[in-house]
């Protein structure tokens, strides 16, 4: 219980990591911005009034990254008995769309500038002041995105992303100024349109990774298999298999699992062994296990084990099955039940099943083949 309890606490300073990161964006996102917006209506440099508008941009991210953290913090209810940690998804694909949306804007602007050009007029004090922003948001966004990272707030990372993209507008306005007063050329609509193209091509990255996470994405590969090393590793489980991890936020999940067990369990046994393991992968792991199946394994008929490696042998000789589990034999009832896994990478997975099956109950006649066609959401 107290484990649990250290669990939901560090949950807790999560989230006010997350909102304290995202103040801080705030504060000096809305300062920049104040300084920039001066500083470019008296250079009428449309430059640097776009980096202005794109540090409100930036702190209105981090407004979202706050009431996202806030409100995917809610405790489960009956509507959402699963919480609402995806939610914080949902405020990063907000501000994906506001990162496309500065893009596009500036580059608007951008073209405007090279159909109808003006001529700036740059100040050793804009320079500064473009010069400092610079510095301060790589630096910030640097911080906020190293946060998120550590963290796993995907709305952070995209705010510190959005940082990096400001820090990079700002510097091609600095290029561009240093090579207006040093040549008298004015490339800044230039620089501002190719800058507002990686903007747009990032904000569309952001939001396609975004995106996939809502959709529902395989779960980490390591992390899979350390949790089927946890369920293995209890007395009397022969494997772990079937494994499906549900994510509801990040490092939410839910998981269900199947286990092998000798088929001289009783019922008791078996309770007592899911509530052991259950507790210790939500120990370990963080996951919640809501379902452990059983498969069962014969312990009774030695003739068993030469029976499952014939099958097995014929599984494994068609290409794309990647699996077989769950094997038992009814010498009583004449049934063979197995699942087997067959790869997406099978032009027909369906066909590939009914081949392995037609193949065993051709080897095996006299006995009902009681087989399954199983998926690995992992591997």
């Amino acid at each position: 219980m107290e484990k649990i309890k250290k669990l939901f606490a560090a949950a807790g300073d999560r989230d006010q990591t997350i909102v304290r990161t995202s103040v801080i964006g705030i504060i000096a996102n809305v300062l920049l911005a104040t300084f920039k917006a001066i500083v470019g209506l008296l250079s009428n440099s449309i430059a640097v009034v776009l980096d202005a508008v794109n540090n409100l941009s930036d702190a209105a991210s981090s407004i979202i990254t706050i009431v996202g953290t806030k409100l995917a913090g809610r405790e489960p209810d009956k509507k959402h008995p699963f919480g609402y940690g995806r939610i914080e998804y949902l405020s990063a694909m907000i501000i994906s769309i506001i990162v496309l949306y500065a893009g596009i804007t500036s580059f608007v602007e951008s073209v405007k500038k090279i159909i109808t050009p003006e001529t700036p007029d740059y100040s050793w004090v804009a320079l500064v002041v473009i010069a400092a922003a610079v510095v301060v948001k790589l630096l910030l966004g640097r911080y906020v995105k190293g946060v998120g990272e550590k963290v796993n707030s995907d709305s952070l990372v995209n705010s510190g992303e959005d940082a990096r993209l400001d820090a990079i507008i700002s510097a091609s306005t600095l290029v561009a100024a240093v090579i207006y007063l040093a040549f008298g050329l004015s490339l800044e609509a230039w620089l501002g349109a190719v800058i507002s193209i990686l903007i747009i091509k990032s904000g569309i990255e952001m939001l396609r990774d975004t995106l996939s996470k809502i959709l529902g994405e395989s779960a980490d590969a390591d992390m899979a298999r350390s949790i089927k090393e946890t369920v293995c590793s209890f007395p009397g489980v022969h494997g772990a298999y079937d494994l499906i991890l549900h994510n509801y936020g990040p490092d939410t999940f839910h998981a269900s699992v199947h286990i092998e067990v000798p088929d001289t369990y009783s019922a008791n046994q078996l309770d007592e062994l899911i509530r052991e393991i259950s507790m210790t992968v939500f120990q370990k792991h963080h996951v919640i296990l809501t379902a452990v199946g059983v498969y069962s394994l014969n312990t009774h008929d030695p003739r068993v084990i030469e029976v499952r490696e014939e099958v097995k042998k014929c599984a494994f000789s068609h290409e794309h099955v990647t699996q077989m589990h769950g094997f038992y034999l009814n010498e009583e009832k004449k049934t063979i039940r197995f699942d087997i896994v067959v790869s997406f990478d099978a032009p027909n997975r369906r066909a590939v099943f009914q081949a392995v099956r037609d193949d065993v109950q051709r080897l095996y006649p006299d006995y009902t083949i009681a087989a399954a066609m199983d998926t690995d959401f992992i591997d």
